[in-house]
């Protein structure tokens, strides 16, 4: 007969798939009649948005602009001036194990942007772009929690408890920032901007009842050229919150939140003659990932006195430990750059890919920081020093847990001339989250052969040996046909953690 089993279903996600991709894009860029000739270029930055990102028939379809800013010395002219344009791109996987997922969060950014004049009238630029996507799939987590049997079949069961950690929600949102900044009294206002920078960095997420409240910090900082054809810089931090719907899930939960700029917007406000104000928009897609503790019964394990049995067991498994963290280092190098400096216009920092080296229970993580400085020389002629620091920090972690890491510089650059070049200052944060995965097999059918009793004959009434050092209190029952209640009463003890291991025991058979 089949015995009753009790069973419990989950909503979860599950990670489906995790792909790299990467890919080169370039064009050839005509600069504006209302722009000069381009004399020499001195930087070129872009800033990656993506616009769109699907799950259509297994292939993760993404696409997206590489705003691109070349800074260039003017032919005839002096000062600054800067040539924007777009790279639209796209991003195609193929059917790698993304069949059957809902949701995925991508990222992209730039390995390689260089821009080289082909004449003072056309650009050249190629770019290397690498996409991180990760993709979930909705997958209940069933198994079984007990089992329901008469007395008289002598049923014994084990149950275990195990902690775990499950992905329940996952909520997504689109919204748009705007905010005002000034610029530091006593500097001239600006006339044009050049360039920017933005770095995100969210502090606090916290569920009230079916809202999802999160806040953070932008960092922004702006290079500009006043009136007068001098460059300026300035930076700000600026404050944001945001409210998501999240219907079902648990106070108690811990938000993951991913954040992707879709789009900027810096104007120098019109309505200041000084020039002073400036309007930021920001465009942003957020993911918030749930994850909830609870504690489950498993049954993983069962056998009758009385009976034969034979069952199935499925294998289960679960996020046992997963935790994100953050951890800063503080960068102070300097730049050598062979000349005297007169004054620094811009800097910048940008983190490569996390590398993850293990020595037992230490994880060392590692990335390499391209620092870029611009600065006037004596004779006022803007130039760039470029030069890439090792950053590293060490997390004390489980041996068996997997650690994915990205590392960023959230704050502006701090600078100053020094007698050997520039000397540099910033926080690079590792961003980490581990997690850890146990293996569990559960019972998931059960049945019992109640037409013939178990023959014990020949089987001894009493045994008498010590427990190995692998058994445990459930494997002498099992093996010796009794329960853990009868080995206890016989050898006057109270509980399993009382079975010694050195001593002889007496192990009874239940009789029937």
């Amino acid at each position: 007969m089949e015995l009753e089993l009790k069973k419990t279903s989950l909503d979860t996600y599950e990670t489906g798939g995790e792909l790299t991709l990467t890919q080169e894009e370039t064009a050839e860029t005509i600069v504006p009649d209302y722009c000069p000739d381009i004399a020499r270029i001195i930087e070129t930055v872009g800033k990656v948005y993506l616009h769109s990102r699907e799950l259509r028939d297994g292939k993760a379809e993404l696409s997206g602009t590489v705003r691109v800013t070349v800074l260039y010395t003017p032919d005839g002219e002096p000062g600054v001036r800067t040539l924007e344009f777009a790279m639209p791109f796209t991003v195609e996987s193929d059917n790698r194990g993304l069949s059957g997922c809902q949701y995925l969060t991508a990222e992209t950014e730039p390995e390689f942007l260089e821009a080289r004049m082909l004449n003072p009238r056309k650009v050249f630029t190629h770019c290397k772009l690498v996409t991180h996507i990760t993709a979930y799939q909705r997958m209940p987590l069933s198994f079984c929690t007990d089992v329901e049997a008469e007395e008289g079949f002598c049923v014994e069961k084990r149950q275990e408890q195990q902690h775990a950690i499950l992905l329940t929600h996952i909520a997504e949102k689109d919204f748009t920032f705007t905010e005002e900044i000034n610029l530091s009294p006593g500097r001239e206002g600006a006339a044009e901007l050049l360039t920017n920078q933005i770095s995100s960095t969210v502090t606090e997420a916290k569920i009230v009842g079916s809202k999802l409240i999160f806040k953070g910090i932008f960092s922004v900082s702006l290079l500009y050229r006043d009136s007068e054809g001098t460059c300026g810089s300035m930076a700000a931090e600026l404050p944001f919150s945001q409210i998501m719907e999240v219907e079902g899930v648990t106070e108690g939960a811990a938000a993951s939140m991913q954040l992707q700029l879709t789009g900027t917007d810096f104007q120098i406000d019109g309505d200041d003659p000084e020039g002073r104000q400036i309007a930021v928009t920001l465009y942003l897609h957020a993911t918030a990932l749930m994850r909830e503790e609870q504690d489950l019964t498993l049954l993983s394990d069962l056998y009758s006195t009385a009976y034969d049995m034979t069952y199935e067991a499925a294998p289960l498994s679960l996020t046992s430990f997963c935790e994100a963290m953050n951890r800063r280092q503080t960068v102070r190098e300097v730049l050598e750059i062979g000349v005297v400096a007169n004054a620094i216009l811009a800097l910048s920092a940008q983190c490569g890919a996390v590398s993850v080296s293990r020595e037992g229970n230490m994880a060392v993580l590692r990335t390499g920081v391209t620092v870029r400085a611009m600065y006037l020389d004596e004779g006022g002629v803007p130039l760039v020093a470029e030069r890439c620091i090792d950053a590293s920090c060490q997390l004390e972690l489980p041996e068996d847990c997997r650690i994915t890491a990205r590392a960023v510089c959230p704050e502006e650059v701090q600078g100053a001339l020094g007698d050997r070049g520039i000397e540099v200052r910033f926080p690079v944060d590792f961003r980490v989250e581990a997690a850890s995965r146990v293996k569990k097999v559960c019972v998931s059918a059960a049945k019992l052969d109640t037409e013939s009793p178990k023959d014990l004959t020949g089987v001894p009434s009493l045994v008498l040996r010590c427990m190995g050092r692998q058994e445990s209190a459930w494997d002498l029952a099992k093996k010796y046909n009794t329960t853990i209640d009868s080995i206890l009463s016989a050898n006057q003890l109270e509980g399993e953690e009382d079975l010694p291991r050195e001593k002889l025991l007496l192990i009874p058979r239940k009789r029937v």
